[in-house]
């Protein structure tokens, strides 16, 4: 009797397709981590927020609370201590998971590979996705986990610093999954631990717990009443506990100058960055409602800074808008085009593919503009004098020493120093600090490098090296 075995080159082909979303996330990584080391071996990260996270995940890998001494310098008014507890600003408890990592590693760019590769496997949950719920099997989970990868918040994410989101990412990612898949449990435990990474999530989470309802009405309840109680809890009382005045600081920044109806032009953009990365079909998912409780606090903020799309507080919406993206697909969302013909009636041509198509074709006309398109630029991969001078100015600092450095030096040494940022007041701190490493281009803190310079000179620092715009100064004996 015949046996008929399938052609080897087929089975090369399957499995290949198979592994496409693993290959899609790993290079994505590879692109993530080049961006984000480059960006830092050219000076462009900052103490905030890569040196406070630094100190936090060292601390954490030392058997310490996090708390950081370059925060310290905007610490509430009356804080007298030298490092700031960081679980009395933000409840990011998650962090601890890098402890054991930064132990093994201990640099600061190790918190850079881990962002990356959290990023990277937000985009291989959304391909399987895609792969698990779309028809064509081959070309949409390369098209919709390109353009997530792509995705404008998970760049702007990458291309400032290191966050606590990054662990959000493949969190909602696995969670919307789940959902999809219709495994309400697992989803409830995924969209649960999202109240470890960050206090506002608790929101995203009771969010979800209402979707789950329609499935799993006893889950999608618990997990709702949870993320409330858990939400309360740690804002008005975990998080005070640690606070240096005792309160939940951000919940009196909620009211000043500006509020929801200001700054639309900017707000509208965020919106439409957001509907244009899907095609519009975000909306056509009941996952869509997943973005309000993040886009709600962004723009009732009184800070402009957090109504824009180009910072990493965009990160978070990327994977819902691709899980509901993949929602609406399988739905059966279709696109259709009239064709004004010679004929009598108009032609109406099914678009079957366009859906898919879209989100990728935006992406890869944003890539000239967003962070991983400077990958692709010569003076990316070169040094200038100014990066000369500063490791250079670096290297004059001895390990273990107490050192002031300005915003985009401060990271560069807290993996080996105790460091505070150039700010008013750090040359009054005690313990004192011995060492000054400053670029007096850094404008921030309110522009206090040059006062805070001047001032140690007055106070008889001697100048051990200045170069660039780049001063090292030493503590008079």
């Amino acid at each position: 009797m015949a046996v008929i075995t399938t052609p080897p080159t087929v089975v090369r082909r399957s499995t290949g397709f198979r592994t496409a979303p693993a290959v899609l996330s790993a290079v994505f990584f590879v692109l993530y981590a080049a961006l984000a080391l480059r960006e830092h071996a050219r000076f462009r990260t900052t103490g905030y927020d890569l040196g406070i996270f630094g100190q936090a995940v060292r601390a954490w890998s030392e058997g310490r609370l996090p708390a950081s001494e370059i925060r310290a310098a905007t610490a509430p008014a009356g804080f007298a201590g030298d490092a700031y507890p960081l679980l009395g600003d933000h409840f990011h408890p998650v962090l601890a998971l890098l402890g054991p990592v930064y132990r093994l590693v201990p640099r600061v760019e190790t918190l850079l590979v881990a962002q990356a590769a959290l990023v990277a496997l937000g985009v291989y949950v959304i391909a399987r996705a895609a792969r698990r719920h779309l028809p064509d099997r081959r070309f949409a989970p390369l098209a919709i986990g390109t353009a997530c990868g792509l995705g404008w918040g998970t760049q702007a994410l990458l291309g400032f610093d290191f966050h606590e989101v990054a662990f959000a990412v493949p969190l909602l990612a696995l969670a919307c999954r789940a959902y999809l898949d219709g495994r309400t449990r697992a989803a409830a435990c995924w969209a649960a631990a999202l109240l470890l990474v960050k206090e506002d999530l608790g929101a995203t989470a009771a969010v979800f717990g209402l979707l789950l309802t329609r499935q799993d009405r006893r889950t999608g309840l618990v997990l709702a009443a949870g993320s409330v109680l858990g939400m309360f809890l740690i804002v008005y009382g975990v998080i005070p506990a640690f606070a240096a005045d005792g309160r939940y600081v951000y919940l009196s920044q909620a009211s000043g100058a500006y509020g929801l109806l200001d700054g639309w032009p900017v707000k509208s953009l965020t919106v439409l960055a957001l509907l244009a990365a899907t095609g519009g079909l975000v909306l056509r998912s009941p996952l869509a409602l997943l973005l309000l409780p993040t886009l709600a606090w962004r723009f009732t903020s009184a800070n402009p800074a957090h109504w824009e799309p180009g910072l990493h507080y965009s990160a978070v919406l990327v994977p819902i808008a691709f899980a509901a993206l993949v929602d609406a697909l399988r739905r059966g969302a279709r696109l259709r085009i009239r064709l004004p013909l010679p004929l009598p009636v108009a032609a109406r041509l099914p678009m079957a593919g366009v859906p898919v198509v879209l989100p990728l074709v935006t992406a890869l006309l944003m890539l000239p503009f967003q962070p991983l398109g400077s990958l692709a630029t010569p003076g990316f991969w070169r040094d200038g004098p100014r990066e000369a001078a500063a490791r250079q100015a670096l290297e004059l600092v001895p390990d273990g020493a107490r050192v002031a450095a300005s915003n985009s030096l401060a990271p560069h040494l807290t993996d080996r120093a105790t460091v505070h940022l150039v700010a008013d007041g750090v040359l009054d701190r005690r313990p004192a600090v011995d060492w000054i490493v400053a670029d007096v281009r850094d404008s921030y803190p309110a522009d206090a490098v040059d006062r805070v310079v001047r001032r140690a000179g007055e106070r008889g620092w001697r100048v051990v090296r200045e170069s660039e715009g780049i001063v090292v100064l030493l503590r008079g004996s």
